[in-house]
């Protein structure tokens, strides 16, 4: 910095406001420190910025591994060979995440495996973050209690589960009652199956609740459980569901279902391609839905009917409240529910 300063006949202070405040900077002095920087091979140096302000300039996203092989295999057999095509839920918040944060200044550490205990990866990324987003049922609430009381924690999804950490939601259960509606009320179909993800993921509780409630609104029988529950909400289990499905229908010699909806978008096209495989023409035999609204299910055919909700959204507005948060420790607690809407296409008979 000394060297820099020196070079472009300024003070350290200066070239510190060029890296920590550049509005404050007149542009031609901005620029002329810019370039000596380059010229030097100077990097500012975080250690050194954090010794000084007892910050990191940096931002944690703690979640598990959502990795789907299987999205990849689809993405190519839809001719699609862009990177945005694979984008699964994770990658969007990740994507959303990274935008916000580099707008306000700040880094993005990423922890996207469990592996070894969540215990020990959560502290691993608190000691070297200002705050940190985690996925709800991520982390023991005792782990997240802890260390909520030196640093902010946002909660995404689920439950708040520590009322005194702001938290993030989407209309999960609005948007599978809006959905569910849709196929009875526009399209007349009665025989309806569910299939849920694990009892313990709070978004795929909520979205079976949603569920539920269209039934029972419809006067259709109100599930007490899922047809099938998935351990993982992957295309490959979303395929083995369906035909499930279809194996129990065809041994109680009754009719399968006039429509599958699933918990998540993989799951979905993992049954598209399911169905394909026995002979069954989606819409016209059997329709399918999903929830998430990934890019993969605009390219799979038939195109997919889902749930959008705002995951990008969800990544940013993550950081813009632990900025907030940063900014005043003291104020009271947010709690924000993000709006989804409807994506009607081919695989209900729509678009």
């Amino acid at each position: 910095m000394y060297d820099v300063a020196e070079r472009s006949g300024v003070s350290i202070a200066t070239v510190s406001r060029v890296y920590r405040t550049p509005e404050s900077v007149r542009v031609q002095t901005r620029e002329r420190v810019l370039a000596a920087a380059r010229e030097l091979g100077y990097v500012p140096s975080g250690n050194a910025r954090g010794l000084a302000s007892r910050t990191t300039g940096v931002l944690g996203l703690c979640f598990p591994d959502y990795a789907d092989p299987d999205a990849e295999t689809a993405a190519a057999g839809a001719d699609a060979d862009d990177d945005h095509a694979v984008m699964l839920y994770s990658d969007q918040i990740i994507r959303g995440m990274e935008r916000a944060a580099r707008r306000h200044g700040y880094a993005l550490l990423i922890a996207a495996s469990l592996d070894g205990g969540p215990e020990s990866l959560v502290a691993k990324v608190a000691g070297r973050v200002d705050g940190f987003a985690v996925l709800a049922q991520t982390v023991p609430t005792s782990d997240l209690d802890v260390i909520s009381r030196r640093l902010p924690v946002v909660m995404l999804a689920g439950p708040r589960g520590i009322d005194h950490l702001d938290h993030l939601v989407v209309a999960n259960a609005d948007g599978q009652r809006a959905l569910t509606r849709h196929l009875v009320d526009d399209h007349g179909l009665r025989r309806l199956a569910f299939v849920g993800g694990d009892p313990e993921s709070p978004d795929a509780e909520a979205r079976f609740r949603g569920f539920r409630e269209a039934c029972r609104d419809a006067g259709l029988t109100e599930p007490a459980e899922p047809d099938v529950r998935t351990a993982m909400m992957t295309q490959a289990e979303g395929a083995r569901a369906a035909e499930a499905l279809l194996d129990r229908a065809q041994a109680a010699g009754a009719d399968h279902p006039e429509a599958m909806l699933f918990a998540n978008d993989q799951m979905a096209v993992g049954a598209l391609q399911a169905l394909a495989a026995r002979g069954l023409r989606v819409p016209r035999d059997i329709a399918v839905t999903g929830f998430d609204g990934i890019p993969l299910g605009r390219i799979v055919r038939p195109t997919l009917t889902t749930v959008r909700q705002p995951i990008r959204q969800l990544g940013e507005q993550a950081v813009e409240l632990l900025v907030q948060r940063l900014r005043d420790p003291a104020g009271p607690p947010v709690s924000l529910e993000l709006p989804v809407s409807l994506g009607l296409r081919e695989s209900c008979g729509c678009g």
